[in-house]
């Protein structure tokens, strides 16, 4: 970004903030290049104090913005679509939707404006600037999706992906979180009843957790092959493993995905 360009971020809520922290933090634009709102604007005044524009006028918002950023709830869209269409400038402004279950198509159908959309499906560990954000478009230009992918580069790794699969990405990386965090506290309650205390059982298996995504990610392995060299005949490891496979370990996951990626498709159609 350049020092004349703007971004709104209409719905600033735990997703929009950390966004809005990150940019910052970057060094990618300064606080005055970015506009928050929220119905509370008390909730807000931490930002304000910072030098970041605040404001309950979406449509203002919009207005001077180079770079729209649509953060609100699925069922809250439409009403804020209508609310600052007249705002949007197609040849001059485009929009990024963090909104769950909502085409790029829905929103210009709504908006009722051949406006370029561009799609990012960010997840809550964009709070320490470790998110997992997942970016598609069907008419964003390759520089304003790479401009989109160097914004949500500030809070953690971004991956492009066809936008049909996007409702997907929402189930595996944004919904993902809260098995991954389910699967870490299953593991602390099985360290407690071996005989740890809950904090450090806790604490030991975020951190192995950690270790193994870690293992992945920095040696460019597959799971198996890092679970062959901690598994050894007869051992305790295997044993352990299948016992929790016979009990539908990977088959509750993959079910729990799939049921999550139905049900995010149907969060925005079940509104209008």
């Amino acid at each position: 970004m350049n020092s004349q360009q703007h971004i709104a971020i209409l719905g600033s809520g735990n997703i929009g903030l950390s966004l809005a922290k990150g940019l910052v933090k970057s060094g990618i634009c300064k606080p005055q290049q970015i506009t928050l709102t929220r119905r509370n604007l008390e909730a807000l005044e931490w930002y304000a104090a910072q030098g970041y524009q605040t404001t309950n006028n979406n449509t203002k918002a919009a207005k001077k913005a180079d770079i729209v950023i649509l953060a609100v709830l699925p069922q809250q869209l439409n009403k804020l679509l209508n609310e600052i269409k007249p705002a949007i400038k197609s040849e001059k402004q485009f929009l990024v939707s963090v909104i769950s279950g909502v085409s790029c198509d829905d929103i210009r159908q709504q908006l009722e404006l051949n406006v370029q959309v561009i799609r990012a499906m960010p997840n809550t560990a964009i709070a320490i600037g470790d998110s997992m954000t997942c970016i598609a478009t069907d008419n964003g230009t390759a520089k304003n999706v790479n401009l989109v992918k160097s914004l949500f580069d500030t809070v953690g790794v971004t991956i492009q992906i066809n936008e049909e699969l996007m409702t997907a990405a929402t189930a595996l990386c944004a919904c993902g979180i809260a098995f991954f965090l389910r699967s870490i506290r299953a593991a602390s309650q099985g360290g407690t009843e071996i005989g740890f205390h809950a904090q450090d059982a806790l604490k030991m298996a975020a951190q192995t957790a950690k270790g193994a995504a870690n293992l992945l990610l920095q040696l460019s392995s597959h799971p198996e092959q890092e679970i062959d060299k901690v598994t050894s005949p007869k051992g305790c490891t295997i044993a352990g493993l299948n016992e929790m496979e016979h009990n539908g370990f990977s088959s509750a996951m993959i079910k729990g995905i799939k049921l999550s990626a139905e049900k995010a498709g149907d969060l925005y159609k079940g509104e209008n």
